[in-house]
């Protein structure tokens, strides 16, 4: 989600309005450990993020910052990046098979590219706005700032389904970046400091994870912008890493029951 500040009180008001209290007593709270930090670019305006053989891919935003980038998690070290088509906002990043697919803002426009070699291979048109993606075995999710998640099919990027996520019964708005995790897609709400665990089949929010405190974000340029976003999973060693918009870490967390 960008940085626009004629935007951030009313996206704040809305956060607290529309998304439902840690405090719900039937839905599961966590807190974490932190296992090990590691350097992240504290330029990136992370937007969407994935791991995979000791790299993290990354998508980032801002118009005339927007990138896609191949970094090594121990180091922090960007290893290979790309511009985003000039004009463009990036939003949310998965691999698909020999491609990487990076969604936009609001142009319903993503962009396709070669995976080995980041040159632009395609792209595809979508209706509305553009979060995150995330992708289990055999298919696509799309998160577009609402309480639907857009599930979609992994070879034409078609939308072949939806699920309406909800928390006690209520609509969760603001979901944002997306990660596939042991079964559940775990979703940044933006503009807190939470993550929902929510259950594909139902849409039900399982579970949410508190990140209260892991980075003083009033330390940051920007504190209001600079916000919790960034899920990524080591699925071969169950390893969860999380970052933020501008952060200088990635954080490897262990999740710890709260009540």
């Amino acid at each position: 989600m960008p940085r626009f500040p004629y935007l951030r009180l009313a996206a704040v008001v809305l956060s607290l309005a529309c998304v439902p209290s840690l405090a719900a007593a039937t839905i599961p709270v966590y807190g974490y450990k932190i296992v090990r930090e590691f350097p992240h670019d504290p330029g990136a305006f992370t937007e969407g993020l994935f791991y995979e053989d000791g790299f993290l891919y990354e998508s980032t935003g801002e118009l005339g910052a927007s990138t896609v980038r191949k970094v090594r998690l121990d180091t922090g070290e960007v290893v290979q990046q790309v511009d985003t088509p000039k004009g463009y906002f990036g939003e949310g990043i998965i691999a698909s098979g020999t491609k990487l697919v990076q969604l936009t803002w609001q142009d319903g426009v993503a962009f396709v590219y070669d995976k080995a070699t980041m040159k632009l291979a395609g792209g595809f048109r979508y209706p509305g706005e553009g979060w995150a993606l995330t992708r289990d075995a055999t298919h696509i999710y799309m998160s577009d700032g609402t309480p639907t998640i857009r599930v979609l099919d992994p070879a034409s990027f078609q939308r072949t389904g939806s699920i309406d996520v909800t928390a006690n019964g209520k609509p969760v708005r603001q979901v944002n970046e997306l990660e596939w995790v042991k079964g559940e897609i775990y979703a940044n709400i933006w503009q807190t400091e939470r993550i929902a665990r929510i259950d594909p089949k139902t849409g039900h929010v399982v579970g949410w994870i508190d990140l209260a405190g892991l980075l003083d974000v009033s330390k940051l340029d920007n504190p209001m912008d600079d916000v919790l976003n960034g899920i990524a999973y080591d699925d071969a060693h169950d390893r969860l890493f999380v970052t933020g918009k501008h952060w200088p870490k990635v954080f490897e967390i262990r999740l710890v029951p709260k009540r």
